[in-house]
């Protein structure tokens, strides 16, 4: 169970870590602070099981786990996120 939890726990934590720097970044969307810590707590989650299975099937190597995560934020919080809307709408 250990052999799960701890890893899981650390790659959870990975991903709030790199969620909280793009935050710091300013990466569009600052007006939701708690967004960025939230999906890189799940993207961690996500890439650990993600990688869990890869590493089952076709034996991934372990350094492939930190850029699914990088990988999965960038996805989430850019191309992938939230729509902003435009000034002119707003207006």
């Amino acid at each position: 169970m250990l052999d799960l939890l701890i890893p899981l726990l650390l790659t959870a934590t990975f991903g709030t870590l790199i969620g909280t720097l793009c935050r710091l970044t300013r990466w569009p969307g600052r007006e939701r602070p708690l967004l960025f810590p939230l999906v890189g707590l799940v993207a961690g989650i996500t890439a650990f099981f993600i990688h869990l299975l890869l590493n089952r099937v076709t034996g991934a190597p372990a350094w492939w786990l930190p850029v699914l995560v990088i990988l999965q934020i960038w996805l989430w919080l850019g191309p992938l996120g939230p729509r902003r809307k435009l000034e002119r709408q707003q207006k």
